[in-house]
């Protein structure tokens, strides 16, 4: 007897009204396998459901109708196109039917077969009638639903090719045909006691509900079962992460930490001495660390890292960091160096700008233990940067990478202690989404002495008054940045690009001062040369693009301008708004854009009148979703079909408790109880 294969297996095109053509078409929408379609949720429903006489309908009104028909007619009219009228009754009135274009109807249609139409009835003249109304042939009992119409009525995403009737009735197809094949994942325990109706019930509901009570139902069942195998996969990596052991013992406290917090230029906030003793708690621990450091940008991250490697050099391990640009290495190896080599501390730069001959150098150095803390970009998960004894690993920007990235750079040590940054603040329920299986440390405070960014918005025709602005921070002998979206603007579209800015700043604009190009196609040595300038306050106009998103701290850069502000997320404009007010004056973000309606300017209104970071990434969560917010690294993590991150977050907290419990009690899902659950995970659906 051969094998029936699981619903995630089959392929859609066996589902009978599909085939390979329109299977290809449903693929746009991720839609593969049957399981794939029956998981797909309607985007909206339609109340089909009211039903009433033609002699009660009211023009303009989307509403339901029994009738039969009476007459039928079909003429061409002078355009060529086919026009059908007819005449429909129920008992208590006629109304007139019109169809454009849509000759096959005459054929299908009967007089005196009861149909069901939905429309809107308007007034032609005196007379009421339904221009294009849907209609469903009934032939069953009296009171029977229709599957179009007469009911709660689901409308699905769609692609180029497909419709709402074909698809409706694919998916009552599948269900009729496999829906006794679905098998339950959650454990009957936990649908019981949360009285949770069954997935083909939950299904069922979702896709044909009879009642909008039953439709909420169904979104519940199958919200809290899509969060809680997402939360389930986070709760067994910890599980098994929190099991391991590693082999090594870090010396918490002496001379090279308490020296390092001596020289500090600054005292340390709140904020990181809180998290410091959350890391140091976390490396004093039999199981390695893996935590999670977020915060505002400017809030001092940075030096939190830069003291968990103090411990780890102080320890005799060494420590690598992981940034996503060679921007940000570079700047994080500058940072690093400043502090740490006065303690007599080695480090290295590894990345793409490095000449081959240093290179070389510093690999063999940092193999032989020589070199304690090596700074770089993904070049470091290369199979040829080896390490004599890695004991903490720091990761920059964690969003910007994803999971295979950080388990490469893991495996260069025995368990070694993981710690991850982002100055990009995540939406709570993002955060444990996809971070869930690391222990979080958030920094909320900024540095004593730090202002506030005003943020102020601009329209093309207040362009002279923006420059004057910039104008006047440079005559105080302070720096600016100013932002685009692109390098080379094209010639169809109106946008402002930074390589025909910057010659256009330098010659017509502050012709008086120093205006120099950044972008991340230039050369390594080139990107290096501007950066020093800037830094250095040689160049006092920075134009760039995003890449000076992360990477540059210059204190005294006290405006910037970004042009074309629509194109960016929330959480990117906070990131590039970061890049000033790091020094005691006051700071200025200015924005050119002439949007003035849709998402994008609610996004800039919402940066205006918004300066908490995590404020704006839950707002951009509920503009742009969790696939934009992520990226391509990260996205194929979170495909969710029914729950909505930004709408769910209450099912998201219970479908946790539930997870991490159950993994806490029971971490090798034993038992009869949780066979399906471990065949749903071990098969990665």
């Amino acid at each position: 007897m051969s094998r029936q294969p699981a619903l995630a297996e089959l392929s859609v095109q066996y589902v009978k009204g599909v085939g390979p053509a329109r299977a290809q078409r449903l693929k746009r929408l991720a839609i593969e396998s049957v399981s794939d379609l029956l998981w797909t949720a309607p985007r909206r429903y339609e109340d089909r459901s009211r039903f009433v006489t033609i002699g009660a309908l009211v023009p303009g009104e989307a509403v339901t109708i029994r009738v039969r028909f009476l007459d039928i007619e079909i003429r061409r009219m002078r355009t060529g196109r086919t026009l059908l009228q007819a005449a429909a009754g129920d008992g208590t009135g006629t109304v007139s039917c019109v169809w454009f274009h849509q000759p096959y109807l005459f054929n299908q249609l009967k007089i005196g077969q009861e149909y069901i139409l939905y429309g809107q009835a308007e007034l032609a003249g005196r007379r009421l009638q339904f221009i294009h109304p849907e209609l469903e042939r009934l032939d069953g009992e009296p009171g029977e639903l229709g599957l179009h119409i007469g009911r709660i009525v689901p409308m699905y995403p769609l692609t180029e090719g497909l419709n709402q009737r074909w698809f409706r009735t694919v998916v009552r197809t599948a269900l009729d045909r496999h829906g006794g094949s679905l098998e339950e994942v959650l454990p009957a325990g936990l649908r019981e006691r949360d009285h949770l109706p069954s997935i083909a019930q939950a299904l069922e509901q979702l896709h044909f509900p009879q009642t909008w009570d039953q439709l909420e139902q169904a979104r519940q069942r199958l919200i809290f079962e899509e969060l809680f195998i997402m939360q389930l996969r986070l709760a067994l990596r910890r599980a098994r992460w929190m099991a391991r052991r590693k082999p090594r013992r870090y010396q918490l406290e002496g001379t090279l930490t308490r020296t390092f917090v001596q020289r500090l230029p600054f005292p340390l906030t709140d904020g990181q001495r809180r998290v410091i003793g959350e890391v140091a708690e976390d490396l004093g621990r039999p199981a390695p660390m893996l935590r999670l450091l977020q915060g505002e940008v400017g809030c001092g991250k940075t030096v939190v890292a830069a003291y968990a490697t103090a411990v780890a050099v102080q320890s005799q391990y060494q420590v690598v960091w992981m940034a996503p640009t060679e921007l940000l290495a570079r700047q994080h190896h500058r940072v690093l160096t400043e502090y740490l080599s006065p303690l007599g501390v080695r480090t290295g730069l590894l990345a793409q700008g490095v000449p081959a001959v240093q290179r070389r150098a510093l690999m063999r150095q940092v193999a032989e233990g020589t070199v304690e803390v090596v700074v770089g970009t993904h070049a470091l998960i290369e199979s040829s940067v080896a390490f004599a004894r890695l004991g903490l690993a720091i990761i920059d920007e964690q969003h910007k990478f994803g999971v295979v990235q950080r388990s490469a750079l893991a495996r260069k040590a025995q368990e070694p202690d993981v710690l991850v940054m982002t100055a990009t603040p995540i939406p709570r329920t993002l955060a444990l989404s996809f971070y869930g299986d690391l222990a979080c440390s958030t920094i909320a405070e900024l540095p004593p002495g730090r202002h506030p960014v005003r943020t102020r918005r601009y329209k093309e025709p207040d362009r002279p008054k923006v420059y004057e602005l910039i104008r006047q921070e440079l005559g105080h002998g302070r720096q600016a940045y100013v932002v685009y979206p692109v390098i080379e603007a094209k010639a169809q579209t109106d946008l402002k690009a930074a390589a025909q800015m910057a010659a256009h700043l330098k010659v017509r604009i502050f012709p008086d001062f120093v205006v120099e190009l950044l972008h991340g196609q230039m050369r390594s040595a080139q990107q290096e040369t501007v950066m020093r300038g800037f830094a250095d306050g040689r160049i006092q106009v920075l134009v760039s693009t995003v890449i000076v998103e992360v990477g540059l701290d210059v204190p005294n850069a006290t405006v910037m301008l970004i042009e074309h502000p629509e194109r960016f997320g929330l959480a990117q404009l906070h990131q590039l708004r970061g890049r000033i007010g790091r020094g005691p004056a006051p700071a200025t973000c200015l924005l050119i854009s002439d949007v003035e309606e849709g998402d994008a300017c609610q996004r800039l209104q919402a940066f205006v009148d918004t300066r908490d970071g995590f404020q704006l990434a839950e707002r951009d969560l509920q503009l742009r979703g969790p696939g934009e917010l992520l990226g391509r690294q990260q996205h194929g993590w979170l495909r969710l079909r029914v729950a909505d991150l930004a709408r769910d977050a209450p099912w998201l907290d219970r479908a946790r408790a539930e997870a991490f419990g159950l993994v806490e009690r029971n971490p090798q899902l034993a038992g009869q109880e949780f066979a399906a659950l471990r065949t749903h995970l071990r098969q990665g659906r």
